[in-house]
């Protein structure tokens, strides 16, 4: 018995995926993402005639939200809210590593 082939993304802010490949990869539907658009959780790069291009940087925070919105039966208007303070606690804790890397320094 083998194991079943798998596909690997290296994913940061200078990959590009359409609207589909998102959904795909963090199990919202199409419809729930641009929801999150509507809200201003969620920015696209760029809107083409093709659709809507994103950062594949938010792929990984797409897919805690949705782990947590469907552990803890939350909308998509929460989830919203929650993508809010999922990037301020990455930007405070951003802000810990660097204060604590200039003050082991001296």
């Amino acid at each position: 018995m083998h194991p079943a082939p798998c596909e690997a993304t290296w994913l940061d802010s200078r990959e590009t995926v359409s609207l589909e490949e998102l959904s795909r990869a963090c199990g919202m539907s199409a419809d729930e993402l641009a929801e999150l658009v509507d809200y201003g959780a969620l920015a696209p790069l760029a809107s083409t005639a093709q659709g809507s291009v994103f950062s594949a940087d938010c792929i990984v925070q797409l897919r805690t939200v949705s782990k947590l919105r469907l552990d803890f039966d939350l909308d998509v208007y929460t989830a919203a809210i929650l993508m809010g303070y999922l990037e301020r606690i990455e930007e405070l804790e951003r802000q810990v590593r660097s204060l604590q890397a200039t003050r082991s320094s001296v």
